[in-house]
């Protein structure tokens, strides 16, 4: 590099960012282009929002806020309630969470810091495509295997040895919450764990060396140099299986029993708010039907957007904290 362009680019570097008007033609269009792309995804969210609200207000003056906690839904008499669809979606949410996280952290952990290099990348590869398997055979392997399995072992089993505690009473139907749960657990365990992974290989090798160097055993440099450091990875990587086990519609659709109740028992028939969707939509006849279905829609919009918000502030908070222990 010849001392004139060095140091035309120190007084590049000097002088700060460039600014629009001193880019070149192209460079400005391009600027534009990708500004329009990206604003053009907040109009269609806001949109999206607008819509859905607009559908919504029939059912909202008819019922009022008592429509998110009502826990009737009567398309005949025309009284709709969402309480029974909140409560659903959220149980088996976190029930597919309780189930899935710990798996997915032993499968990353496991492929990323243990396995042989082939094995990592033939279980990996096949732990990636559980994802590529369609919603809909998630759920007919759920009603042909999984239900009838739950139904003549794990249910009786369950009942017999902790029916003592509220969640394990009740006849074992086979579909019910507890088949929801296994189901979105499974589908949402590639995508825990493929992210999972990919925050460990992040880590850099040297802070794994320096933890053992200073007499740490395997599990001890797991645990300190790879756990506690990628706890705000793991943590949206959480997030995103939860928003993906709470949008999941066919597969609960076809193994969660499909019943506006709210009942303790994991055994017991459920619904959530995108299988009513699913279930009633093409069905419903009435304004104040297709209202409340879009009111449905809304509210899990506006939870998903709730959680999303709350995770976005856990993370910030633990990647805080971390850099003022580092510091």
């Amino acid at each position: 590099m010849s001392k004139a362009v060095a140091l035309e680019v120190s007084q590049t570097v000097e002088a700060g960012p460039v600014k629009k008007r001193d880019l070149h033609l192209g460079d400005r269009v391009f600027f534009w282009i990708l500004r329009g792309v990206a604003t053009s995804v907040i109009l269609l969210l806001a949109a999206l929002t607008l819509y859905l609200f607009r559908l919504s207000i029939p059912a909202f003056q008819t019922f009022g806020a008592k429509f998110l906690i009502s826990l009737e839904w009567n398309p005949v008499s025309e009284v709709f309630g969402a309480g029974p669809f909140i409560y659903g979606t959220v149980v088996s949410s976190l029930l597919a969470l309780c189930i899935s996280v710990p798996v997915s952290l032993g499968v990353s952990l496991f492929l990323n810091e243990l396995a042989p290099k082939k094995l990592a990348d033939t279980m990996g590869f096949l732990v990636e495509m559980l994802a590529a398997i369609p919603s809909v055979v998630y759920g007919l392997w759920g009603i042909f295997v999984l239900a009838p399995w739950l139904r003549t072992t794990v249910q009786p089993l369950l009942g017999k040895t902790f029916g003592f505690i509220p969640l394990f009473q009740g006849p074992p139907f086979g579909v019910g919450m507890l088949a929801a749960g296994l189901v979105l657990a499974i589908m949402i365990t590639p995508t825990i764990s493929a992210i999972c992974k990919e925050v460990f290989r992040a880590i850099p090798d040297h802070q794994r060396e320096a933890s053992l160097a200073l007499g740490a055993t395997r599990w001890e440099m797991i645990h300190m140099s790879v756990i506690q450091t990628a706890r705000s990875g793991i943590l949206g990587a959480v997030i995103l299986g939860l928003g993906r086990a709470m949008g999941e519609t066919m597969a609960v659709t076809m193994v969660i029993g499909n019943r506006a109740e709210i009942d303790i028992s994991l055994f017991a028939p459920a619904q959530t708010m995108a299988s009513v969707i699913a279930n009633e939509y093409a069905e419903a006849s009435s304004q104040i039907h297709l209202s409340s279905l879009a009111a449905v829609g809304l509210s899990l919009f506006v939870v998903s957007l709730l959680i999303n918000a709350m995770a976005r502030f856990v993370v910030h908070r633990v990647d805080s904290r971390s850099a003022k222990a580092a510091h």
